[in-house]
């Protein structure tokens, strides 16, 4: 069985100590066994060479590393590993596009081409910011074509883009979608979107191990991704891939963005306004309701809901999509979650701000989405029905 290594942090604490379990409040949940039986079955089923795993517990935080990052020269897992995100890296970006709501920097009801001029006269007219944030432009795709490289061909492809569906009538999940809204947020303050994101966003929280662009002191912390034949593989660089999908970070800074959803009271009140509008409900497809980035259940969700709310059907079909007005309030009695993937990585956050409970798995292979659900869906309902 693989070992981990595993430490606990009291919420707000800027130092980091090993504790043992002995005495601790969730000693008798067995944290330690639940979390090493589980993951160590997920990752011998699917091959996964390494695991970062964060645990938020009433305020307290747990952590577990397993495996290796680079299978060729041996480097283990650690607290300091960093790890692609994925599609996780959008709900960074729904909060940082909040941020700029809640400040009166940009409106998430204004069109998208009040933002930019190039759009004028397209069908961005009549597409909201809040509409490309939550995948209901009207059918833009998965990803964009082949033939678009840079930041003219993206521009020349919105342009001549033309919607399957109303604005707001269907959700389908989208890279160039969500891209496009942080892209115009950074149009709007008239910066680079990665500045923005670390000068507002990865600052006031604390997050210190997150990058887009990993710098050279922090490559040797970069785990290697790992492809289905075992390959060595990274992300490679892609129009909008910030804003979409190019986060890396380690399992702590991301648990630490949770937290802030869960903790906000020593947050600034814009931020803590902007935390809130990501998870408000936009609109509903089923038992899942979209909210800007975030995906939301009524809680409790059943492990079949919440395979429904992630399942391909979902996110590579066009869903009816019934729109809230108004949106609903940011819920405590909700469970919110996020997938992710690259080709060589696959991220699952999901948290219970009622339960004050929260986990961030991040492992170096892209396995299914379902089996991240599973798997996370087990250890916290385990840690609420414990006695």
């Amino acid at each position: 069985m693989l070992a981990a290594n595993i430490c606990l942090i009291a919420a707000g604490s800027l130092g980091i100590s090993i504790f043992t379990w002995a005495g601790d409040a969730h000693d008798s949940v067995h944290i330690e066994p639940l979390v090493n039986d589980t993951i160590t079955a997920l990752m011998e089923e699917h091959r996964i060479p390494g695991m970062a795993i964060a645990l938020s517990i009433d305020g307290q935080q747990y952590y577990f590393n397993y495996g290796i990052a680079d299978q060729e020269a041996g480097v283990p897992i650690t607290a300091d590993t960093l790890f692609e995100l994925g599609s996780v890296s959008k709900v960074f970006t729904a909060a940082l596009a909040a941020y700029f709501d809640a400040s009166g920097e940009l409106s998430l009801t204004d069109p998208a081409s009040h933002y930019q001029p190039a759009l004028k006269e397209s069908a961005f007219d009549n597409i909201s910011l809040l509409e490309l944030g939550t995948y209901t432009a009207g059918g833009l795709p998965l990803q964009f074509p082949d033939n678009v490289k840079n930041e003219t061909d993206m521009l020349s492809y919105y342009r001549q883009w033309e919607p399957d569906f109303p604005p707001g009538s269907h959700r389908l999940y989208s890279n160039p979608s969500i891209g496009l809204l942080g892209y115009l947020t950074a149009q709007r303050l008239g910066q680079p979107f990665e500045t923005l994101m670390k000068d507002h966003l990865f600052s006031s929280l604390g997050l210190d191990h997150s990058y887009f662009e990993v710098p050279h002191q922090q490559q040797a912390n970069y785990a290697f991704g790992y492809s289905k034949e075992d390959a060595p593989t990274r992300v490679n660089p892609g129009v909008l891939d910030a804003e979409a999908y190019g986060m890396k970070s380690t399992a702590a800074d991301v648990l630490r963005f949770v937290d802030a959803h869960m903790h906000d009271s020593a947050l600034d009140d814009t931020l803590r306004e902007a935390l809130e509008i990501t998870r408000m409900g936009y609109f509903n497809m089923g038992d899942m309701t979209q909210g800007l980035g975030w995906e939301r259940y009524a809680y409790p969700a059943s492990i079949e809901q919440l395979r429904a709310g992630n399942s391909l059907e979902m996110v590579l079909e066009a869903n009816t999509a019934e729109r809230l007005q108004p949106p609903l309030p940011a819920n405590q009695e909700a469970l919110y979650n996020k997938t992710g993937s690259t080709n060589g990585f696959g991220a699952y956050v999901a948290f219970i701000p009622s339960q004050r409970l929260g986990i961030v798995m991040l492992a170096n292979r892209n396995y299914p989405n379902q089996a991240r659900i599973t798997t996370a869906h087990h250890i916290l309902t385990t840690l609420v029905e414990a006695p």
